[in-house]
């Protein structure tokens, strides 16, 4: 490819999954410092790109139009999105989804080089170079493997969440408000997530936060707009909650606090993108092993097999966190004798 031609990536959904891309988005910065990096994503995911610091351009498709029956609507969104692809000439186009809809979107880039991740034999037709997802492989390890296989170097991994300055003024903003001093050690707590089966019994979060008060730290519960009412048992007990906030800001306040702990879910993955300690309990999933948090397998609880998540102990958890904190301590310490 020549110096400065243009580079799509494809990756709908979700959350969690658009932040395993980085540390593929970081090999393409460094094996191409010059391309301009288009990122095709979901409307709604469009701020999370934010903090995506090598990429150029975020470009959003409304797939609610297609779960809507909108056929002329989507019609008109796809017409759009095929005169920006025609007039971008990309050189490279990359989708990380291995969708129906993204092959044929990465097809009609008619960029000369084409990767993806290839789910269905039928839907190699759309590359010019298809790899094969392993399904026991962590997603950021896969979506680096493809840029591997097509000939990338991809070491060493970086995983680098840039937070926007307005979205960090405003948590600090909210971490005050709440009543919560920045210069004490505080757990983030996501009860959580996008499937009920992944979270942990909120009675379990409560007894985790109320040991940690009486141990002296600051306890901070988060989560999204539509969980204001099932978080009003914390509230209750007296602990801070900053449910509703906007996405970017709980991420500020995950990144001043020092553990996260929390389900499978997207701001947890974000955090440890941010070099915060996490504690991730895993819920059960055929395959078990391929979700943790990035670079840190060790950082994450699972129940036995066939096991709901709620065999994972309060007790457990406390020990996690407690070396998490730990860690934490360590490191600061390292940091201040450097």
């Amino acid at each position: 490819m020549q110096r400065e031609d243009r580079i799509l990536v494809t990756r709908f959904k979700s959350m969690g999954d658009i932040l395993f891309t980085l540390p593929a988005i970081h090999a393409l910065r460094d094996n191409f410092p010059h391309h301009k990096i288009t990122f095709l994503t979901s409307r709604e995911f469009m701020p999370l790109l934010a903090g995506f610091r090598d990429v150029n351009e975020v470009v959003g498709l409304d797939r609610s139009l297609l779960r809507s029956g909108n056929l002329f609507g989507l019609a008109q969104e796809m017409c759009s999105l095929t005169v920006l692809l025609h007039q971008r000439k990309f050189a490279l186009a990359i989708d990380f989804q291995g969708y129906g809809e993204t092959a044929l979107i990465t097809w009609l880039s008619r960029a000369p080089q084409r990767w993806g991740t290839v789910y269905q034999p039928m839907r190699a037709y759309a590359y010019t170079r298809g790899v094969r997802r392993h399904a026991k492989t962590h997603p950021a390890e896969s979506n680096l493997n493809l840029l591997k296989q097509c000939g990338l170097s991809v070491e060493p991994a970086r995983n680098e969440f840039a937070l926007p300055a307005t979205s960090m003024a405003e948590a600090r903003r909210l971490f005050k408000k709440l009543g919560l001093n920045a210069h004490k050690a505080t757990l983030f707590i996501q009860p959580f997530t996008s499937s009920a089966q992944k979270d942990w019994p909120l009675e379990n979060c409560l007894a985790l936060a109320n040991h940690w008060r009486h141990a002296g730290m600051q306890v901070l519960f988060g989560g999204g707009p539509a969980e204001v009412s099932r978080l009003l048992p914390a509230m209750g007990a007296g602990f801070p909650v900053a449910a509703g906030a906007p996405l970017l800001v709980s991420a500020g306040l995950a990144k001043m606090c020092t553990v996260i702990v929390g389900g499978d879910t997207g701001l947890l993955h974000m955090a440890v993108a941010m070099n915060k300690r996490a504690v991730m309990i895993q819920g059960p999933h055929r395959h078990r092993e391929r979700f943790y948090p990035f670079g840190h397998p060790e950082w994450k609880l699972m129940p036995p097999a066939g096991a709901a998540i709620s065999a994972v102990g309060v007790r457990d958890v406390i020990d996690a966190t407690e070396v998490a904190f730990a860690d934490c301590a360590d490191h600061f310490a390292a940091a201040v004798n450097e």
